[in-house]
């Protein structure tokens, strides 16, 4: 599944940068997150760098994406080539 960034968010550009993926960009008025591009950090880090990082948790899973942890992995080889 991929992530989502609330209207909670703050715009507070943590997020961003964390992203391996570069999933993450500013939309009109908060951060979104491409949900072609993000894999959860599957086959980079144990766990969504972007949740780990959100200094408000406003980044749940997105309920119109929903990905098995093997779809996200074959999304990762995908993306990066590996």
């Amino acid at each position: 599944m991929a992530l989502l960034i609330t209207d909670e968010c703050i715009n507070c550009d943590v997020c961003e940068p964390v992203c391996p993926n570069d999933a993450i960009s500013e939309g009109e008025e908060i951060y979104v997150i491409d949900p072609d591009l993000c894999t959860e950090c599957v086959g980079h880090f144990d766990e969504p760098q972007c949740v780990v990082i959100c200094p408000i948790d406003c980044i749940p899973k997105d309920p119109n994406h929903v990905e098995t942890e093997s779809d996200l992995l074959a999304k990762y080889k995908r993306l990066t080539g590996k």
